[in-house]
């Protein structure tokens, strides 16, 4: 059965937004076509009238993470007595260690991304370019505090995702955040 042109690009919509989460969840190597489209709930046969390959969903997929992410991130900042502190403590939090498949695509995909395509490593560049503005933006900060700042952030993340030990994980997270806000004072 053929479906309007509405609902394909609603299912095309809904297939990178699946990507995004699943991609984040399993790598990109950790999941195929099938398995994508499958937990989109379409067939496999889909897949290719709307996207070239695989990298190009990618892509897409991993553009529309980093712009939800920034969206909360300056949402969080546009309300906050301390806008950095504020993104800073949204970044490196337990909720965001915890939600693998909900949070930064740089904390969960950064290694898949080192060995990418040209296309896939620009929209990585571009997000983090998206976020060090941000920071500059809102914190008041040069570009190589905001990068800084980022890479402590990002690295604090991805350890305490790292660690095994839940009492190390929270400490590794606290740790950054202070270290990171007494900087600003």
């Amino acid at each position: 059965m053929k479906v309007s042109r509405e609902q394909a690009a609603r299912n095309r919509v809904h297939v990178v937004d699946v990507a995004g989460t699943q991609f984040r969840k399993h790598g990109f190597d950790g999941i195929g076509v099938a398995d994508l489209m499958n937990a989109a709930g379409l067939t496999h046969g889909g897949f290719y009238n709307n996207f070239p390959s695989k990298d190009a969903l990618a892509v897409e997929a991993v553009e529309r993470v980093f712009a939800e992410t920034r969206d909360r991130l300056r949402e969080v900042a546009v309300g906050a007595a301390d806008p950095l502190a504020a993104i800073i403590r949204l970044y490196i939090s337990p909720e965001h260690r915890d939600a693998l498949e909900a949070g930064c695509a740089v904390a969960a995909l950064s290694q898949d991304a080192t060995r990418g395509s040209p296309e896939l490593r620009s929209a990585f560049e571009a997000g983090i370019e998206g976020y060090l503005d941000l920071m500059v933006e809102f914190g008041g900060v040069s570009r190589g505090q905001a990068m800084a700042i980022y890479a402590t952030m990002l690295g604090a993340l991805t350890l305490s995702r790292t660690v095994v030990d839940p009492v190390m994980s929270d400490e590794i997270l606290s740790s950054a955040v202070e270290s990171l806000l007494r900087r600003k004072e």
